[in-house]
């Protein structure tokens, strides 16, 4: 008799699993253990699969999984995993790259909404009883430049939503082709420019090695002092000690953050508030909830156990993101 299928599912306290995912594991007869960290799974050399949203898979902790065929990204972004040492092992990497692009781009135009509306300082007059008649830095959103960094899917769909308010948008992306620019009506631009051009700075690109720190005090230094920067990418794209003394010292004017590179928003005990970024009143914070929906988190749950659930059915997985490396091995 075959051994079952066994099933490493993280983050399971912070991200429990859903009836859904846990049927579509079930059909294949898979054993599923269900644990934070990878270190509390004393059975790693075991596995068959790994169902992963938040948590880290180092190299380390990779090459103990070396029964594993597939890990599997509930949600986007891959860079907490080794890809490269899985592909090395044999191991299949795949994510659900689109399974919020609506929700990242409705959160991203309410954080800049919110600065272009002075939000969080008026509902702050509000409540100290006082109505501000200062409008000399509220600007008409026609009047200004948006600039997005990172033109994928997200990207597009943030610009399509800034489109109503008559902004004009210029992006940054190395994949941006002059036919995609005029179909989404936006303006190719180098770095350079986005950066002294905007008057709203988006960061939607991924984390690799490349856009790691693309945003410190040198760049920031390039941007218009009333300029305002919202990133819902990842909090390592930017140098957060730089972008609070930016915002500190008036070299930029504002931010709308809701991902963060210091700060665990994904710690399931809490996390600590001490960072510089927490103690100013020019930036709006949100804990990375922009991909925040039922209907987004479903999707991400049950297409990843998809990914796993085809795997096991000797079935290529759709979103196989080291599809290259892999082929290279055989």
């Amino acid at each position: 008799m075959n051994k079952p299928f066994t099933v490493l599912r993280l983050n399971a306290r912070t991200f429990p699993i859903k009836p859904d995912e846990r049927n579509i594991l079930a059909v294949t007869g898979a054993e599923i253990i269900e644990v934070e960290h990878p270190d509390e799974c004393e059975r790693l050399a075991e596995v068959d699969a790994v169902l992963i949203v938040s948590a880290y898979l180092h190299a380390s902790t990779v090459k103990r999984l070396t029964r594993c065929r597939i890990i599997s990204r509930i949600g986007t972004g891959t860079d907490k995993i080794d890809v490269e040492q899985a592909s090395a092992q044999g191991i299949i990497v795949t994510n659900v790259p689109d399974f919020a692009t609506q929700e990242v781009a409705d959160h991203t135009l309410a954080l800049l909404l919110s600065a272009a509306r002075k939000l969080k300082y008026y509902e702050a007059s509000l409540r100290a009883g006082r109505r501000p008649f200062d409008t000399e830095n509220i600007h008409r959103l026609s009047t200004q430049t948006l600039g997005i960094i990172g033109f994928g899917h997200i990207g597009q769909a943030v610009a399509a939503r800034a489109h109503a308010f008559g902004l004009r948008i210029i992006a940054c992306d190395p994949c941006l082709t002059e036919a995609t620019a005029t179909t989404q009506g936006v303006t190719p631009a180098k770095m350079e420019t986005v950066l002294t051009e905007s008057d709203y700075l988006c960061l939607l690109c991924p984390l690799t090695p490349a856009t790691r720190g693309i945003l410190a005090m040198p760049e920031l230094m390039k941007m218009k002092r009333s300029a305002v920067l919202i990133n819902t990418g990842r909090g390592e794209l930017v140098n957060e000690r730089d972008l609070a003394l930016a915002l500190k010292t008036g070299v930029i004017a504002y931010a709308g953050l809701d991902v963060f590179g210091e700060t665990n928003v994904f710690s399931p005990d809490g996390f600590s508030c001490d960072h510089p970024l927490f103690g100013l009143e020019n930036v709006q914070l949100t804990p990375h909830v922009a991909a925040n929906s039922r209907e987004a988190l479903d999707e991400a749950q049950t297409r990843a156990a998809q990914a796993v659930a085809d795997v096991f059915g000797n079935k290529s997985p759709q979103n196989m993101i080291n599809l290259k490396e892999l082929k290279k091995k055989v």
